[in-house]
């Protein structure tokens, strides 16, 4: 991008933070609707792939049907986007009462056996939300990472709204956040990683909806070299104004194999858990890139998923 257009997406995002928060809850969600509306009727580049990436998930519907998703599916996503910009502004009580998941136990447990605790999350729902609710209701801190964003303005933006809301937040740059993440483990810590998008191009292959991807090595390495549990999370909106979602239960490291072989069937199981949820609620998974290897350039290299911008997440996190 140019830097008129750094500054304009910076700008943008500023103007959500300080504005978008000082709307009443019910103007907000109606800004998020028509804003939804309007990209989906315009037909670009991410709502497009977002029907592609329905049609893995939901292989039988019409064309009918996964437009109607896709149009879930933007009002889902910037349901996300309102509660961020309006989560800082949120009291302790909104947050608690804001998130409501299902088999939170295997947090609870894992939490308490002082092992350190991996959480694995899609592109689902609003998992800013669900990382202040660890914080607020559970009184739990916890590590992320971020990818660098340009401009930095825009990077320390995100940044400073996730350690407002109680994070520690770790570049994303080369390996060098891995061997501080393996030491919040050890030191019986707790992180959490959106983990079904490789942004590295050396993450582990996958079968996911019966097709090729690449999933994160990061959060099945980690939790070998550490001992950690391994907790894969998925979340999803209904018609109420509480965000649901499902703590899924640990993935266990196997006891024999190489590495690799551990990593790869480790990660299988994530993708098979975050699969699980998906079908279930395919319109509050955000996934407006390329994912699946058949749709990258014809070397299939992962690295190509970078260069798809198109609905990108400047907050994304990767391990």
């Amino acid at each position: 991008m140019t830097r008129f257009q750094d500054r304009l997406v910076d700008g943008a995002y500023a103007l959500g933070w300080s504005t978008v928060k000082k709307l009443p809850e019910p103007v907000a969600e109606r800004l998020g609707r028509t804003i939804a509306d309007i990209a989906w009727k315009r037909r670009g580049k991410g709502i497009q792939r977002l029907e592609s990436n329905y049609a893995r998930v939901v292989p039988d519907a019409t064309p009918e049907r996964l437009a109607e998703l896709s149009k879930a599916g933007m009002r889902s996503y910037l349901r996300y986007w309102m509660e961020s910009f309006r989560l800082p502004a949120w009291s302790e009580e909104r947050v608690k009462t804001g998130f409501d998941p299902k088999d939170v136990h295997h947090l609870t447990d894992a939490l308490a056996s002082d092992k350190g605790v991996i959480l694995a999350l899609p592109h689902m729902g609003n998992w800013d939300l669900a990382g202040a609710w660890v914080t607020t209701k559970l009184r739990t801190p916890f590590t992320t990472v971020a990818e660098r964003l340009k401009p930095e303005s825009l990077y320390d933006r995100f940044v400073a709204y996730r350690e407002g809301l109680g994070m520690e937040v770790l570049p994303h740059s080369g390996g060098s956040a891995f061997g501080t993440l393996a030491r919040r483990l050890r030191d019986g810590g707790l992180i959490c990683l959106v983990a079904e998008r490789d942004l590295s191009s050396s993450g582990v292959e996958v079968q996911f909806f019966g097709e090729a991807t690449r999933m994160p090595a990061g959060p099945a390495l980690l939790a070998q070299q550490t001992g950690a549990l391994l907790l894969p999370v998925t979340l999803w909106y209904d018609d109420s104004p509480v965000m649901k979602g499902r703590v899924h239960p640990p993935v266990e490291i196997p006891e024999t194999g190489t590495r690799a072989e551990k990593t790869s069937v480790m990660t299988q199981a994530l993708a098979d858990a975050f699969a699980s949820g998906i079908a279930d609620h395919p319109e509050d998974w955000h996934m407006l890139q390329r994912l699946w290897l058949k749709d990258l350039d014809p070397a299939k290299d992962p690295a190509a998923i970078r260069s798809d911008g198109a609905g990108r997440d400047p907050g994304e996190v990767a391990p």
